[in-house]
This record gives C-alpha cells, sequence and structure tokens, in this order.
C-alpha cells in the first residue's frame, strides 16, 4: 500500500520580526553613506601601502627562512586580505593577483609546496601595481600580468591533482 505524502506549511514569521516590508531606501541616508565612504577614500592609498607591507615584510621572511608552515600561513592570509580589499581601495587587478595567489596556496597542507619563484611573481605583481598606480582593471599590462599567472598557477595546480 502507498502512503501519502503530507506537505506540512511552515509559517514564515521573519516579516513580523522585522517589522513587515522594508520601506524604501532613504536617500538622505545613502548621501550621508556616499560621503563617509568618499571621506575614507582618502586614506585608500596608506591603507593600502600598509596592508603592501605586511606582504613585503612575510617575503622578506619567507627569503631568509624559506617557506614552512608558519610564514606560509601569513602569506596566504595577508594574500586574502589584499584580495578582499584590493578592489575597495580602487585596484582592482591587486584583488585579482591575490586571489591567483590565494588560488596557489588554497590547500593549506601543500602550502609549503607552493613554487617559490610563482610566489615571488605573484607579490612582485602586487608591488607594481602599487607603483605604477595601476587602477584600471583592464590595463593591458596589468591584465596579460594576471592572465599569465593565473595560467602559471593553474598548470601547477594540475600537475599537482594528477601526482
Amino acid at each position: 500500500m502507498q502512503e501519502k505524502a503530507q506537505i506540512i506549511q511552515v509559517p514564515n514569521t521573519l516579516r513580523a520580526k522585522v517589522g513587515g516590508r522594508l520601506g524604501a531606501l532613504d536617500a538622505e541616508s545613502i548621501a550621508k553613506a556616499e560621503a563617509a565612504l568618499a571621506d575614507l577614500s582618502t586614506q585608500f592609498d596608506s591603507w593600502l601601502l600598509e596592508e603592501v607591507k605586511k606582504l613585503e615584510d612575510v617575503q622578506a621572511t619567507i627569503k631568509v627562512e624559506g617557506l614552512n608552515a608558519s610564514n606560509v600561513e601569513q602569506l596566504f592570509y595577508r594574500a586574502h586580505d589584499l584580495k578582499g580589499l584590493g578592489t575597495t581601495y580602487g585596484f582592482p587587478l591587486i584583488t585579482r593577483i591575490c586571489g591567483s595567489l590565494c588560488k596557489l596556496m588554497d590547500d593549506e597542507s601543500k602550502r609549503a609546496e607552493a613554487p617559490r619563484v610563482l610566489v615571488e611573481a605573484h607579490l612582485d605583481a602586487v608591488r607594481a601595481i602599487v607603483r605604477d598606480q595601476i587602477k584600471a582593471e583592464n590595463h593591458p599590462m596589468g591584465r596579460v600580468l594576471a592572465e599569465a599567472l593565473e595560467q602559471r598557477v593553474k598548470e601547477h595546480l594540475d600537475v599537482v591533482q594528477k601526482a
């Protein structure tokens, strides 16, 4: 004998908890938020330089000690921070290149095995973008550099997966 299915409708109480429908966005609040962001944007370059400096400090340690569990973790997290902040600070290519570096080191158990020359190339690219103030995502040199790094990461990961 075939059993009948029973459908249970769970009431949606979220609307009652948040006070019904959300109202229209307040233009004055939006203007205030945009003004606050504009005020903060004057500090973006200095904040970006601080983040790049942290990345460079880890790179200097790696040059002395080599890639080890401790400094490769720091490198990954610094790159991950810049991946998130690059576009916010007006440098979308930094986001892209740091995303590529994070992909290279995504597997925590194999981070220290990342090809050092490829890691260095990513870090050098970030420095070049900041130095040359490459803010356009479609900048010819920046785009080609990002594509080349992404391709090398893909090739490396393909080899690692097959092994």
